[in-house]
Parts: C-alpha cells; structure tokens; sequence
C-alpha cells in the first residue's frame, strides 16, 4: 500500500470555486498557502483561461487555450496573498455572478537562480510536492536548463511568454517519453521530432533539454516551464491504454484524487480536467478543457470518470477518454493519500 510523506496533500495543492462579484481588490482565499501558481477557468462563460505565476508576478497572464504572448494588465489578478490572490474586474476571472475556478500550487515565492545548466534560470521549486515553476531566456542552441526539485519531472509544460507560440507539452510517463511531444492548446496526438524540442532526452534529476526548436528556446526568448514529478500519496503522471468498454479502465494512483487531466496521446483529442470540487461525487462527469474556453454547460455525456480511494476509473468508451486500443496519459494531484502518515486508509467518495 503506497505510504505517503504529505498527510495533508491541500497544504500543496488546492481548487477553489467561487461566484465572481465583478469588484476590483477582491480578495480571493485560494488555500492555506501562497499559490505561486494559478490556473483560473470562468465555467459559466466562453471566456479564456488565466495562468499567473510569481517567478513572472501576479498581474502577467497567459491562456492554456491560446499561443498569444503575455499580458501585463492587473483586471485579470493584481497580487498574491499569504493564502491566495487580488482579482480585479476581468470576466476571466471574477465575472459578477458567474461560476469559477482555480487550481493552486505551492512553489517557493518568487524563485531564486539555479546554474545546474548550460542556460541559467530562476526557479521557484517546493521539493516536498515535487513541483517547480522555470523560467530562463533562449539560446537557438542544445542545452539543459535547471529545474531545482532534486527529482526528474514526468511532465513538463512550456510556454515562450514573448511572442505568439505554441504551449509544448512533453512527459516521460510509461508510454510517452520526451522523444514526443504534444501542445496544450491543441488536440493533436503526441508526435515524434523531440530532438528539435527535448533533444530526445528525458530530464535528469537536476536538469531538463532543450533541442532548437523557437517554442521553448528562441533565441533571447522568456521562456517559462511548469514542471511536475511524482510523488508517493500526493502526485502522478502516467499513461494507459483504452478498453473500448464502459466499464472503462482502472488508473492506480496510490490516492484519492481531487484534480484529473487526461489526453488522449495516440489519437487527437482534447485535454480533459476533472477536479473533486466541481465534482464533490461520483461519477464526475463536470468537465473542462485547457485547449478551449467552452463552459461546463457544454458538457456531453461521454465524459465519466470515477474518483476513486486509490485512482481514477473510465466510466465511458468515448474516445476521448477509453477508446479500444488508444493510449492515454494523465496527471492527478490527491486529496486524500490512500495510506497517511498516521496508517489511515482513504476514504471512498
């Protein structure tokens, strides 16, 4: 039974759900813990997601479902707080009487220089949840960059924060590795070329890769990775293959999970998110994508999962999700460890 070393895994990552009130200098409680990195999703409307950090400061933005460049304006979110944030008046993310989210991670404030590589970085990294926001300027050139969690990433996610590019996506989780590659704003399958992105090479303890590809290495571009790892009861990335069959397949995570992205990496489809607020019961079917700005209101279905005590399970034979034969990967933070500190069992849902 898998034991983990964060009893509390909501200390590390949070989702909060809100109703927008339209106020400027709204202070939003996003957890117990400055979130260093936040993801906001209007799930009443068409509007865009957000995505600040606090290597880049509170009031740059960036939309998962877009390639467009950073914005600098302070409607969106204007500050972090010691347990969350200031909104301002956005529709993105505080839409009078409309329903939101927010995922929150802990990093470590707003980062400090990191030279494990051959290109310097800033890092903010909380080496206890195995997460760590990156941030460093392009060469055009091979090279490693350093990620400051002690542990080699599973997945990683890239966005060059000057100009109008695509966000690359690469994981090494069982049947994906960084010799492939995939962009969170779009649908596409995992594809080969990870020379020109990864140079073929899955990150080390110390450092990640980087081919000579513009997205993630233009030369003198602000480049700014997201880097998660595994760890034991708290965090997983992995892969699995469909079974075509409602009673879908089972995913062990050694946790009760509160956040769920899938992608479908064989065939084109969508990044899938589930979270244990939206969905406080099973079967979870309250779903978002980070490469559109649709609403939950155009939710099919098709798109099932269980939370479980020990992992998630497909409960459809949709492609997007389960497909006979279609290989998966995904990423799952926990709510809950399946074995605490303390021996206690999870809890069902």
């Amino acid at each position: 039974m898998a034991y983990t070393t964060i009893p509390k895994p909501s200390a590390h990552f949070n989702t909060v759900t809100y109703t927008g009130n339209g106020s400027v200098g709204r202070s939003l409680t996003t957890g117990t813990f400055q979130p260093d990195f936040s993801w906001f999703k209007n799930r009443g409307t068409t509007e865009g997601h957000v995505l600040i950090d606090a290597i880049r400061g509170a009031s740059f933005n960036i939309a998962s479902n877009l390639n467009r460049a950073e914005t600098n304006v302070s409607d969106k979110v204007s500050a972090f707080t010691s347990t969350g944030v200031t909104l301002g008046s956005s529709a993105e993310t505080n839409e009078n009487n409309q329903p939101l989210v927010a995922w929150n991670w802990k990093g470590n404030g707003s980062g400090s220089a990191n030279t494990d590589g051959t290109i310097n970085s800033t890092v903010s990294a909380n080496t206890t949840s195995g997460f760590s926001i990156v941030k460093y300027t392009g060469t055009q050139a091979t090279a490693t960059v350093g990620h400051g969690l002690g542990i080699a990433p599973k997945m990683i996610f890239f966005k060059n924060v000057d100009v109008a590019d695509e966000w690359l996506v690469g994981a090494n989780a069982g049947l994906v590795t960084f010799t492939q590659y995939a962009y969170l704003n779009l649908t596409n399958a995992f594809s080969g070329n990870g020379a020109a992105f990864f140079n073929n090479t899955n990150p080390t303890s110390s450092v990640f890769s980087l081919g000579n590809s513009s997205n993630i290495n233009k030369s003198g571009g602000a480049i700014i990775a997201y880097c998660f790892a595994d760890v034991q009861g708290y965090s997983k990335f992995g892969s699995y293959v469909g079974n075509g069959n409602a009673n879908g397949a089972f995913i062990y995570t050694g946790f009760k999970p509160a956040f769920v992205i899938v992608k479908a990496s064989s065939i084109s489809n969508e990044w899938n998110m589930w979270d244990n607020k939206r969905d406080p019961i099973n079967v979870a079917d309250t779903v978002l994508w980070s490469n559109t700005t649709n609403t939950e209101a155009e939710i099919e279905d098709d798109y099932k999962i269980d939370m479980l005590s020990n992992g998630f399970k497909a409960r459809t034979a949709d492609a997007r999700l389960n497909q006979s034969g279609a290989t998966y990967i995904y990423m799952a933070f926990a709510e809950e460890p399946l074995v605490s500190t303390n021996g206690n069992a999870a809890t069902a849902r």
